[in-house]
């Protein structure tokens, strides 16, 4: 799809209710594009296609759907819903863009935290693909958008802060991205995939995270999961970052990690509705690559250049401060 307008599409947008999925889905409709939208958390999704409507132009129809993209039944059924609500034979975009954090020791943490966050970031991916490829191919011009991440570069998020689960799942979301470029060009030449691979971007993933692991809100948080969440060595490096003060109570605990999120999504160096409109535009364009964010940039120029320095932090960033890298990357 290279088209210059989005208008009179219809496109399918997972984790739609908050984040880049809720930003993709209000400016889709807000330039002509129908979208059914799904997200496990449905008042969330509701939320937000009632906000995209608000903005749409006439004739664009935006419905909500409950799905949870780890469970494969879930997305036929949500496949199916979308396609009778929008009296539809076809799908021209789908943005797999549902994501969790988590399972980030694959020695310490639990089994089922790691494969979840696994399941929701590589298996819903999959799923989806499976389930909307021949609704793309239907439409003669779709475009399949899977969202990686820059641990789809880079399998860390730095000196003691394990990345397993969700590395490994970026890892695989961009592989997978990378080859279906052949197998669609020879297999079905109506459809093209477009790779996303956002940085720090603004978004609610640390508190969408926490609610998908089934913990409350930070403030309503017991000591066990508290210590759950940040054992004794994860504390003791807090504090010696200066982070947390020695000795930290309970309630510093939920301070903290109620900080966290907010600081998270709110003091980002790209905003989910800035992050949206790279999207958009790579995907107007007929980008294939579409990174988001300097440091996105950085650190896919920096691994490339010096791949065996990837985890020796000091002189991977040490290279990529000193020597930025020019036009390394396609976003």
């Amino acid at each position: 799809m290279t088209a210059e307008s989005f208008a009179g599409k219809l496109a399918v947008v997972t984790g739609g209710g908050s984040g880049m999925g809720r930003e993709l889905v209000r400016q889709l409709a807000a330039q002509g594009c129908s979208v059914a939208a799904c997200d496990w958390h449905p008042e969330a999704v509701a939320r937000a296609a009632g906000t995209a409507r608000s903005g749409a132009r006439p004739g664009v129809r935006v419905t909500s759907h409950a799905c949870d993209v780890s469970d494969e039944a879930q997305v036929l059924r949500f496949r199916d819903e979308l396609l009778a609500e929008h009296a539809s034979d076809h799908v021209d975009l789908v943005f797999s863009n549902a994501g969790i954090g988590g399972g980030g020791s694959f020695v310490e943490d639990s089994r089922q935290d790691w494969e979840l966050t696994f399941g929701v970031d590589w298996w819903g991916v999959y799923y989806c693909a499976r389930a909307f490829l021949p609704l793309l191919a239907a439409s003669g011009d779709g475009v399949l958008v899977n969202t990686s991440s820059v641990n789809g570069l880079w399998a860390s998020l730095g000196p003691g802060m394990p990345s397993t689960a969700y590395a490994a799942a970026k890892f695989a979301v961009r592989g997978f991205s990378e080859a279906l470029i052949e197998d669609l060009r020879s297999n079905a030449p109506g459809v093209r995939v477009a790779l996303v691979i956002p940085g720090h971007v603004g978004t609610d993933i640390v508190a969408n995270s926490l609610r998908a692991r089934g913990f409350p809100e930070p403030e309503q948080m017991s000591e066990a999961q508290l210590a759950e969440l940040i054992p004794a060595d994860a504390r003791a490096r807090l504090i010696r970052a200066g982070l947390l003060p020695a000795g930290a109570t309970a309630e510093q605990l939920r301070q903290f990690l109620a900080r966290a999120a907010t600081d998270f999504r709110d003091k980002a160096p790209v905003s989910a509705a800035e992050a949206a409109t790279v999207i958009l535009d790579g995907v107007r364009s007929g980008a294939w690559r579409i990174l988001i964010g300097e440091d996105a940039r950085m650190i896919d120029a920096a691994v490339r250049a010096k791949p065996e320095a990837a985890y020796d932090y000091a002189e991977l960033f040490g290279a990529a401060v000193q020597e930025p890298a020019e036009g390394t990357s396609d976003g």
